[in-house]
């Protein structure tokens, strides 16, 4: 390695030492390079786990990213913007199977939007009818609670009231849910 000294432009600076050679302080890789992110750098970045990254990846939302020399996974910058992307639609309702849908289209050049706007209004729909589901729950609910009252007041203090034998869950409009059985 060469070391040159480059005299110094005022008399007052000292002399300094400049290591010209690859990847030294003047040779920073950054004219042909762009700086690739590692997956915790990504991670942090987006406001992730490095398993949500590799999960994202799994899932086919994220290009398998290129490897270094030390096998760690290496995302170009772009990548940052891609996961802040898959988490605002994951945050309004898109499931992953959607998104990956969605952005396989994209990454082959086409243009999903109108699917997306579709995929959209059906959540939005489904929104309405359990919004319709606990408007009416609530107002069910609160019938409930003045049947207690009066059972209450008309119940001797230390006595059961069977409050919870009470109880009839009203029909929903939307379909019923499986109950998961524990065991």
């Amino acid at each position: 390695m060469r070391l040159f000294k480059i005299a110094a432009v005022r008399p007052t600076l000292r002399e300094k030492e400049l290591d010209l050679g690859i990847g030294s302080r003047v040779d920073n890789g950054s004219v042909d390079q762009k700086p690739y992110l590692r997956s915790g750098e990504l991670a942090a970045l987006a406001g992730i786990s490095p398993d949500t990254l590799r999960h994202y990846e799994r899932r086919k939302l994220l290009a398998t990213p290129r490897r270094s020399a030390g096998n760690y996974r290496l995302y170009p910058p772009e990548a940052v913007e891609r996961v802040r992307l898959i988490r605002h639609a994951l945050a309004v309702g898109f499931s992953l199977p959607e998104l990956a849908k969605i952005l396989k289209v994209r990454d082959a050049g086409g243009a999903p939007c109108r699917q997306v706007k579709r995929l959209l209004e059906e959540k939005v729909l489904k929104m309405d009818v359990q919004i319709g589901d606990l408007v009416a729950m609530r107002k069910h609910l609160r019938t409930v609670l003045a049947d207690w009252d009066v059972r209450l007041a008309h119940t001797p203090q230390g006595k059961p009231a069977r409050l919870l034998e009470t109880l009839v869950v009203p029909p929903s409009r939307s379909k019923p849910r499986k109950l998961k059985t524990i065991i």
